[in-house]
């Protein structure tokens, strides 16, 4: 998984949980977060940030806030659709014969289904995002 058109910002508040106000070169920019949790021990104010600038000129916001710098800790991405990306990368280049994202299963949905030589496999993806005390939570 590549991002494109990154560049760094500087982290001023969270009004929502889908919107960040982030310095962008000197100009206060609403920026989408995507990532609809807390995420209050890595968003915080004056923390440098990672955006990605979308292609989209109809967008409401021109960027993406897709990680952050936590001192100690280092780059921490906070893209939730990011795990599931690089994991169907990674499956990709597996044996696998089949290979189905948002498989449903009875009354639920599945991040992947895949099959291999006759056999079924069902894979859930998890990220984090929750630090504490430089440990990953869940």
């Amino acid at each position: 998984m590549e991002y494109k058109n990154i560049i760094h910002g500087i982290f001023k508040s969270r009004p929502n949980r889908f919107i960040a106000k982030v310095m962008v070169e000197d100009v206060l920019e609403t920026v989408h977060v995507k990532n609809t949790g807390r995420c209050k021990e890595l968003l915080v104010e004056n923390c440098d940030v990672i955006l990605e600038k979308s292609d989209n000129p109809n967008r409401k916001t021109k960027y993406d806030l897709i990680a952050v710098y936590k001192q100690g800790l280092g780059l921490v991405n906070i893209d939730s659709q990011a795990p599931n990306k690089v994991v169907k990368e990674w499956l990709e280049k597996q044996d696998y014969d089949f290979i189905k994202p948002e498989y449903t299963y009875g009354n639920s949905r599945i991040d992947f289904y895949m099959e291999m030589d006759g056999k079924k496999f069902l894979m859930e993806v998890k990220g984090c995002t929750l630090e504490n005390s430089k440990e990953a939570v869940e």
